[in-house]
């Protein structure tokens, strides 16, 4: 039995000590699966981002496990970490972060580049995901020269270049108007399947949460199901 893209096992994270201390996470678990999309809802303060931070390996919990593809990362150094966040997790922001002195083109082919692919394959696997995505006639534009809905598809498909096993957003469509909003979702969702990635997004869209495979929250430091 193939093991989940990601989960997380009796995680704790916490900040400050003594009575000062905030408990985020408590013996939290969670798993997502292959091509399984989860929507995370919860108040501001609550923990989403402390959660995202842990599964996309940019900080490390107190004690439990974090697997990445069946890869326990307790016991990674540093540039272990680094090297298995780079291999297997796309992030998607709230704000696109494209490269402005770049095309649409060139900021999906960047992340492929930097990793050691070829230019002319780089070149091919951008167009298929702005293709995909329904950006592919905006391959020559330069960030400025598109739309905030269009910059948000760019960046997805530069967080999905190097085929990542997980993909993590945070509010990604939290910029956008309802409609450029449902659009970059069912970008984003269509993504998802074709490449089989387990995908975590934080949001506070209820209706887009609802569209999600499942819905879970923070509670009491715990990861728990949620129902909208």
């Amino acid at each position: 039995m193939n093991s989940p893209h990601l989960r997380l096992s009796g995680v704790h994270r916490h900040y400050g000590e003594g009575e000062r201390m905030v408990r985020v996470l408590d013996a939290a678990d969670m798993v997502v699966e292959s091509g399984e999309l989860v929507a995370l809802v919860a108040p501001s303060g609550a923990g989403k981002s402390t959660l995202l931070h842990l599964c996309g390996l940019l900080e490390p919990p107190q004690a439990g496990e974090v697997e990445i593809v069946g890869v326990k990362t307790s016991g990674l150094n540093d540039r272990g970490r680094t090297q298995l966040r780079r291999s297997t997790v796309g992030y998607v922001y709230q704000f696109h972060h494209l490269l402005p002195e770049f095309s649409a083109l060139e900021n999906v082919a960047m992340p492929q580049l930097i990793a050691g692919q070829g230019p002319e394959a780089a070149k091919v696997r951008a167009q298929e995901l702005l293709e995909l995505l329904g950006v592919g006639h905006r391959g020559d534009h330069r960030p400025a020269e598109l739309s905030g809905g269009e910059q948000q598809r760019v960046a997805i498909a530069r967080a999905a270049a190097n085929h990542p096993r997980v993909i993590l957003a945070d509010e990604p469509t939290g910029n956008l108007d309802p409609e450029t909003s449902d659009r970059v979702f069912q970008a984003l969702q269509s993504l998802i399947r074709s490449e089989g990635a387990a995908a975590l997004i934080a949001t506070h869209n209820y209706d887009l949460a609802r569209r999600a495979d499942r819905i879970i929250t923070l509670r009491n430091g715990q990861v728990v199901a949620h129902t909208l």
